[in-house]
């Protein structure tokens, strides 16, 4: 399946709000892969379908995730929407005939991070929070920083924001996003001793 496929495909499961979104990630995740080297084609189509299993509802993913052998944390029981990210790993194989880990593991990430992110998988997470149809107030400084910032200090300033975010609404934090963080902090302390 080709890239327009993919996209008309996309576009006949989700809402338009939701595909202009997908669209929007996928340009910013071409625009910052072409910044940091890292291969575009590959940014494009995990961008573009980052999230394809939002065509579940919230209700339906436990179950979809259940039904394919996805393990369901206890934040993930609470917060049902993070599974997205997990089936929609499976589902590039299932209905869009991709078969690339590195793309699976940047859909599986982009919602909460993980531990030791690769580039791909930090370009999806990032252009998910600055695509332009985002409109929050922090969103200009993380575009700013897509701009001229490494891709490691624009990611942790990313994941700072999720963080005082997720906690000003007085919900759960994923493990796998302090995991993210303290990763990108230890390896950049890491960096700093052999300098």
């Amino acid at each position: 399946m080709n890239y327009e496929e993919m996209k008309i495909k996309l576009q006949s499961r989700l809402k338009p709000s939701r595909y202009e979104h997908s669209v929007g990630v996928a340009e910013t995740a071409v625009f910052l892969a072409e910044r940091f080297h890292v291969d575009v084609d590959k940014a494009r189509i995990a961008g573009l379908l980052h999230d394809c299993a939002r065509q579940y509802s919230n209700e339906q993913l436990p179950q979809e995730a259940s039904g394919r052998g996805i393990a369901i944390g206890p934040v993930e029981k609470e917060m049902p929407l993070l599974l997205h990210g997990y089936v929609g790993a499976q589902l590039i194989a299932e209905e869009y005939d991709v078969d690339s880990p590195e793309i699976a593991q940047a859909i599986y990430r982009h919602t909460v991070g993980g531990p030791h992110m690769t580039d791909l998988d930090k370009i999806v997470y990032f252009a998910d929070m600055i695509e332009p149809h985002r409109n929050y107030p922090e969103v200009e400084e993380l575009r700013r920083l897509s701009r001229e910032a490494s891709l490691d200090e624009m990611v942790l300033e990313g994941l700072n924001q999720s963080i005082i975010f997720v906690v000003s609404k007085g919900h759960l934090l994923h493990p796998d996003t302090i995991a993210a963080r303290n990763d990108i902090l230890l390896e950049n302390s890491k960096k700093a001793d052999l300098d």
